[in-house]
């Protein structure tokens, strides 16, 4: 994205006291699918639905998760829209409805992430094969009006109808990172649980999401987001570990610094912007909080995740894929 100028900072890095949370946040459509996505369980569920899985028994035997939670997320992924009850032969299945099979881009281009940056040197866990063009393939984010790959440093952004704030309630300002990420690969390895356990933190994504608006120093981002200093210095540390962003040092009396992000963490821009797209469509009541415009074609537009191979966009019903690995012995290990 062509970033936002930073506003200076003449404030000490670390204040004394944590700064009173700001009371509001801009409207997000990527913020709103991170919401759905992050909850492990409920992802699980959605994971192996786009694997076939569709019965209640089928979930709970793979999944060993305990009845009680199975209900409530299936019931949460109906209420919400993105699975409906269909009876089946005296049985029920849950099946994805137009809005659940949409978010298959956005799956698609978080794998896109964790097969490149964090397989840790071994081969993803999934092959994919683009049954049109008979290639086996990996999913590429690209612009939807000349296809050509999306780079944040080449994306403008101005307010879309939907522009805003909302009241930040108290559980938000309260987020804590998940207690065990790790649940999010249950049973498979999985390329883009890996990408969630970077994003899917709530005050994490909204970190990432400020770089992308330009934010580079630490009071910069604890003024915008209303973050207590603690649970920011964890979310900076952690990401700086994880490779999406470096520290530099840019006064030495008294010591003050900046974040930058890195390639890897650029990278991340593809997989928010599917989110977003699929969040403009489905969450905002028809009116997305942002408009993107392309500066390499000069047009608005959304991102797609396209095959690699052939460009053409990705259909659930048009990719087949083989397991690199192991179900029955994933699946015995996490029982």
């Amino acid at each position: 994205m062509e970033q936002a100028k930073a506003g200076r900072s003449g404030e000490s890095e670390h204040q004394s006291g944590d700064r009173k949370f700001a009371s509001t946040e801009r409207y997000s459509s990527v913020a709103r699918t991170v919401e759905i996505l992050s909850d492990a369980w409920g992802f699980l569920v959605l994971r192996e639905s786009f694997f076939g899985v569709r019965r209640f028994e089928q979930f709970q035997s793979l999944l060993q998760v305990p009845r009680t939670t199975l209900v409530q997320r299936l019931s949460k992924l109906t209420e919400l829209g993105i699975l409906r009850k269909v009876p089946i032969g005296g049985r029920h299945e849950y099946r994805f409805t137009d809005k659940g099979r949409d978010l298959y881009p956005t799956m698609l281009s978080l794998l896109a992430f964790g097969d490149k940056w964090l397989a840790g040197g071994k081969p993803p866990p999934l092959q994919l094969f683009h049954n049109s063009c008979g290639s086996a393939c990996s999913p590429r984010i690209a612009c939807s009006h000349c296809n050509d790959d999306i780079d944040a440093r080449r994306v403008r952004y101005r307010d879309g109808p939907g522009a805003g704030v909302e009241v930040r309630t108290e559980a938000r300002k309260r987020s804590r990172r998940a207690s065990d990420p790790g649940v999010l690969q249950r049973v498979r390895p999985c390329s883009v649980a890996r990408t969630l356990q970077i994003i899917g933190d709530r005050w994490s994504f909204l970190v990432i999401r400020e770089f992308f608006y330009g934010v580079r120093r630490f009071d910069e981002f604890q003024s915008r987001l209303g973050i207590a200093t603690n649970i920011l210095a964890d979310r900076l540390q952690r990401l700086t570990e994880e490779g999406v962003i470096n520290k530099r040092q840019y006064q030495e009396r008294p010591a003050r610094f900046e974040y930058m992000m890195t390639e890897m963490g650029l990278d991340l821009y593809g997989s928010m912007l599917v989110m977003m797209h699929w969040g403009d469509k489905w969450l905002s009541g028809g009116k997305p909080p942002l408009t993107l415009r392309h500066s390499k074609c000069d047009h608005d537009f959304h991102a797609v995740a396209v095959c690699n191979q052939c460009g053409k966009e990705l259909d659930p019903r048009d990719v087949s894929y083989s397991l690199r690995y192991d179900l029955e012995a994933s699946a015995q290990a996490a029982a």
